[in-house]
């Protein structure tokens, strides 16, 4: 098998195939889909086999396996309805009489139970600390302590037996830093399968500045830094040994990640005055560290005049006294004429005998202008609106520079970034199907789109319109589509580009066939049900562990991508993300989801709507929204995972629901709600956001669930 590492089926039927080594699949990663029905030598598999796979379907129809505590795993499997096993036949042998699998009835033989001495360790750099795991079972489980990955180095006590309980602990000696939010997992094992149960551990270090960057001369506006240190260090900044303060003209603007606090000290339009000396200081309960950058953003001007010197044919002064007055006159008489020329272009301007328009008709938005889209900057030009080359977005034929995100923070402004192009997808293309549903920007429509795709000669897309084109709604829509433009990932809903000939203005979207997720999960959840002939009937695709861990996975893999680009979502819920073919998930909002679901949004001062049951304590009292707001919202989504769609605080009124929030409450685990899962939800509600578990640990520990329930994908048929 180790010749063949991108195999992704395999079928083996009618040989004399016996047994089948554990580790076997070890180097076919992709393998989803496995066939061994009609072996009658077959008697026995081990978990073992089929442990590094995620498997889709493993079929075993007509093999009769022996009865016993090797095959407690399949049995285990089948009633989880993983791998496709649920809808098959399976037997064994006791005693020469074939039974179905899951009557079989074997005593101490079960999965074992796992338990370590602390859910979290908090040690600072070069301590010493020792955690404990217990182990029981029947069998009795092996325990290890797996340290793949760990900086620190580390000894294992010997596993110790006591009242049938297995013990084994790990020491970690002279802790590291780069082991901050390390994850430390025990495993126990047994020929029924595997549980684990982590530690998770924080490292406290002093603060170090691993970056301060001189800002370069007549292009950065800030001063970029770099900060680790746990706990985050609170940071202070000196000009020429006087400390600064936030203020409209200097301002320090930070993203907090996990060790590191990375950001700008950003300058407003600064000067010669602004040049000299710039100290950061970093201060946390370990330690106090400085470093200092010359900052030049300006020349001085020059200050002194050339001294004239009189001569022999200097002008007396009453001679000067003509020239003077002659050049107050034509002053003069230049204000009139300026003045004079303004009030014509104020009557005449918006429509010129050669049907050219005014300023004042760009602006407004009026028909027949020379693209639907416009930018307007407030009367602000900055170096990168003067140059339509290589730094303007380019929608239809017309150029337009960027703008950026409101949600990103960049480090300076720099003109020379690389062009962002917005695919222009002409209206003739576009066939509307019907109606998916309406926001109050306008309706989305099931379309066909011809010549999108070379290798298709037409698609099924989404096409979101723009009911109200206002001069702010188009700006919203321009940057929108710029912003869209440039979130690539197989997570996220695809943007395909703009159709901005005519109106209504519209953006095409890649189609997700089964809709949002909120409305998925409760259609496969244990409540729901379907109409046949007008009759209700239960349906049967209720989702499985394994499902849920998948769906959980892929949204976090999206979120992963968001934070790579400092983007914050501030509305993260199941309702903003789409299902598609195979139980494939990403995020993504058409904007309907406040009209939908209104009753999920608190509306404060008339217009504002707040997604109140997903925002943590910082976000509804000070209006913060972090990456690490983003992590609390994820909790929620998980919630509403294994919920299969409930409202999170259904009980409870939007005023209510504050209260809980910032008096510390958090939601109750749901019913069927793994442990490990639920760990999770309580790592992510974290009142301090810096104690937040990050949203890449959290993948790594859904993926290991994953590992020990593999994703049967057969719910959506």
């Amino acid at each position: 098998m180790d010749l063949y590492p991108g195999l992704q089926r395999l079928t083996i039927i009618r040989s004399n195939l016996r047994t089948i080594q554990a580790r076997v699949f070890s180097k076919n990663p992709q393998l989803r889909y496995i066939n061994l029905s009609k072996n009658p030598m077959l008697t026995t598999l081990s978990w073992q086999i089929f442990e590094p796979l995620q498997l889709l379907e493993l079929h075993l129809e007509e093999v009769i396996f022996a009865c016993g505590c090797e095959i407690r795993w399949l049995q285990l499997w089948q009633q989880r309805g993983e791998a496709g096993l649920s809808s098959q036949q399976l037997y064994c042998a006791s005693d020469g009489i074939n039974i179905q699998l899951q009557d079989m009835n074997i005593s101490s033989c079960d999965l074992p139970v796992i338990r370590v001495s602390h859910s979290n360790l908090t040690v600072v750099e070069g301590d010493r600390v020792t955690a404990i795991c217990n182990g029981s079972g029947a069998p009795l489980p092996d325990l290890d302590w797996p340290d793949n990955g760990l900086h620190s180095a580390t000894s294992h006590g010997a596993r110790v037996y006591n009242n049938s309980i297995l013990s084994i602990n790990i020491t970690l000696v002279n802790v590291s830093r780069d082991d901050n939010n390390f994850l430390l997992t025990c495993t126990a094992t047994n020929i029924v399968g595997m549980t684990n149960a982590s530690v998770q551990l924080t490292v406290h270090f002093p603060p170090t500045i691993v970056k301060l960057k001189e800002p370069e001369r007549r292009h950065d506006t800030c001063i970029e830094f770099t900060v680790r240190g746990s706990p985050h260090p609170t940071l202070r900044w000196f000009y020429n040994d006087k400390e600064i303060y936030h203020t409209e003209y200097v301002r320090p603007d930070m993203d907090i990640y996990q060790d590191d606090i990375e950001g700008c000290l950003t300058f407003k339009n600064p000067t010669h005055h602004n040049n000299g000396n710039y100290t950061l200081m970093a201060i946390n309960y370990l330690g106090v560290v400085t470093s200092t950058v010359y900052g030049h953003f300006l020349d001085k001007p020059f200050d002194e005049q050339v001294p004239i010197t009189p001569t022999a044919e200097t002008h007396k002064p009453e001679e000067d006294t003509f020239g003077v007055s002659v050049a107050v006159g034509l002053t003069g008489f230049a204000c009139v004429m300026l003045v004079v020329f303004f009030l014509l272009i104020s009557k005449y301007g918006r429509r010129s005998k050669f049907n050219m328009k005014g300023p004042v008709a760009v602006i407004s938005g009026e028909e027949n202008s020379a693209s639907p889209l416009h930018h307007v900057n407030h009367g602000i030009i900055s170096p990168c609106m003067l140059d339509v080359g290589p730094d303007a977005v380019v929608i239809g034929m017309t150029r337009i520079p960027i703008i950026e995100n409101p949600q990103y923070f960049r480090h300076g402004h720099n003109c020379n970034k690389p062009v962002t192009y917005v695919q222009h997808i002409k209206r003739q293309d576009i066939i509307l199907k019907r109606e998916l549903g309406e926001g109050a920007f306008g309706k989305v429509f099931l379309a066909e789109c011809y010549n999108l795709s070379s290798a298709k000669d037409k698609m099924l897309v989404a096409v979101k319109t723009l009911k109200d084109p206002t001069l702010a709604a188009r700006k919203d829509f321009q940057r929108e589509a710029e912003l869209l433009t440039n979130l690539q990932h197989e997570h996220i809903v695809k943007f395909y580009g703009v159709c901005a000939d005519g109106e209504p203005l519209s953006m095409v979207f890649e189609y997700m066939k089964h809709g949002d997720l909120n409305k998925f999960l409760r259609a496969h959840g244990p409540d729901a049900m379907i109409l046949v002939d007008g009759q209700p009937l239960q349906t049967n695709s209720e989702l499985g562990l394994s499902q849920m861990l998948h769906i959980a996975s892929q949204i976090a893999a999206g979120m992963i991508y968001l934070a790579s680009q400092h983007f914050v979502h501030r509305d993260l819920a199941t309702r903003n993300c789409l299902v598609g073919n195979g139980l494939l998930v990403k995020i993504g909002d058409f904007g309907m989801s406040r009209d939908i679901y209104s009753t999920d949004y608190y509306r404060v001062g008339g217009h504002t709507m707040l997604p109140i049951r997903w925002m943590p304590p910082e976000s509804i009292m000070y209006r913060k929204f972090t990456t690490e707001s983003d992590v609390w919202s994820f909790g929620v989504i998980l919630w509403e995972i294994f919920t299969y769609g409930k409202q999170p605080w259904f009980q409870l009124a939007n005023n209510e629901v504050i209260e809980c929030i910032t008096q510390g409450r958090v939601l109750e685990s749901p019913r069927l709600c793994p442990k490990e899962v639920n760990d999770i939800m309580l790592g992510c509600w974290q009142r301090e956001p810096q104690q937040r578990l990050n949203i890449k640990d959290i993948q790594k520990k859904l993926f290991t669930m994953m590992k020990a329930t593999p994703v049967y994908l057969d719910i959506l048929g």
